[in-house]
This record gives structure tokens, C-alpha cells and sequence, in this order.
């Protein structure tokens, strides 16, 4: 099969498997991680589509999201053999998508993989990666903020996280750009707690 047509097939199986999801790992979220992925292949000289073909498939088996990854892995490589992969494509392709989870703390082994590790920790910070913590801290049940106590809030995330993920990119391209969307995440803390404490500060100038 021509890589085109794997490409539209594998966009096509992770809309069936992610279209309706509520937390931020959506179908949009792995177009815009499978974009970023060939996009800085290119500047890197790297195997576009390979990257590419990772960001789509890059959440599939994520605990996060399943209950059963070897299944979903399964699931994955039957698929892939469906469209004619080849086994060394689907070996690479599994290998990259079990090793860019930030909680795992591993390096990929691979220019692709980190390429694509890259792709993604983009999308977890600026504007839609603010919007897509606070939609997985409502589906976790989570509180925005607590001012008694920061662990498990959405916004002790950044902390914990997304203030983190700029320093660790690999690439240039995705440097520069990761280096924006901190920026925009400190201008948002900021104003978030300037508009927190607003209340406070209005009782503290009517007692007076």
C-alpha cells in the first residue's frame, strides 16, 4: 500500500478510536501532533513519514487512556498489517509510541522518536495545552486551584509539568516554538492568580 493511502487509513482508525474523547487526547489532539511530527522531521532532515505516522498513533495503549495496553498494541499491529506495514515499520512505529510519555521518563531512541515526543509535549503547553488540562482535571474530578492545598490540582500541573517540558526538547523547531508557549503559560498564571485574588483584595479594601 502507498504511503498516502496508509496515511489516510491510519487517520481514518484514529478517528473510530478517538473522536468522542473528553480529556484532551481527542482526534484533533493527534492531527495536531502528527503535523508538528512531520513538520519538524523536515527541518531535521529525518523520516517524515515515519514521524508523522507515530503522532498520529502515538497515544494508542496509553494507560491514561486504557485499561488493557497490550491489547491496544495488538489491536494496533493487526491493523497495521492489514495495511501492509512492514514488520520493521511496525516494530520502529511501537517502539516510539511506548517510549514518549513524560511520566516514563525515557529518552526515544530514535531522531523520529524524538521528534515526535517533541510534537507532542508541544501540544500539552500554550493556549491548547492550558485548555486540554483543565479538560482532563474535569474528567479526573480534579479542582481547578486550592489555596490550602496545591497536589492535584489542575493548576499545580504546570508545576508539576508543563513549566518543565520547554527545557527538554530536542529539537531546534520545536525549542522556539516551545519557548513561545511558555511564555503565553507564565502571561496566564499570572493574570489566573490576578483574577484569584481579586476577591480577596476587594475585602481587604473595604475593611479598611
Amino acid at each position: 500500500m502507498e504511503k498516502e493511502d496508509v496515511l489516510c487509513s491510519v487517520r481514518k482508525y484514529v478517528y473510530e478510536q478517538f473522536s468522542s474523547d473528553p480529556t484532551g487526547h481527542d482526534y484533533y489532539h493527534m492531527k495536531r501532533v502528527a503535523h508538528w511530527a512531520k513538520e519538524i522531521a523536515l527541518d531535521e532532515e529525518a523520516d517524515p513519514y515515519t514521524a508523522e505516522l507515530a503522532g498520529w498513533l502515538h497515544d494508542v495503549g496509553d494507560t491514561k487512556l486504557y485499561d488493557d495496553t497490550e491489547a491496544a498494541y495488538r489491536e494496533l499491529i493487526d491493523f497495521l498489517t492489514s495495511l501492509e506495514v512492514e514488520a520493521q515499520k511496525r516494530r520502529e512505529l511501537l517502539t516510539i509510541i511506548k517510549s514518549i510519555s513524560f511520566s516514563k521518563g525515557q529518552i526515544p531512541a530514535t531522531i523520529e522518536g524524538k521528534i515526535v515526543q517533541d510534537a507532542d509535549r508541544l501540544d500539552a503547553i500554550g493556549a491548547v495545552g492550558i485548555a486540554r488540562t483543565f479538560a482532563f482535571g474535569g474528567m479526573r474530578n480534579q479542582l481547578i486551584y486550592d489555596e490550602a492545598a496545591d497536589s492535584l490540582t489542575s493548576i499545580q500541573h504546570f508545576y508539576d509539568k508543563l513549566l518543565k517540558l520547554s527545557d527538554g526538547m530536542y529539537t531546534r523547531r520545536a525549542q522556539i516554538e516551545a519557548n513561545q508557549r511558555h511564555a503565553f503559560m507564565e502571561n496566564y498564571l499570572n493574570q489566573f492568580y490576578s483574577e484569584w485574588n481579586s476577591a480577596e483584595r476587594a475585602g481587604e479594601h473595604n475593611d479598611k
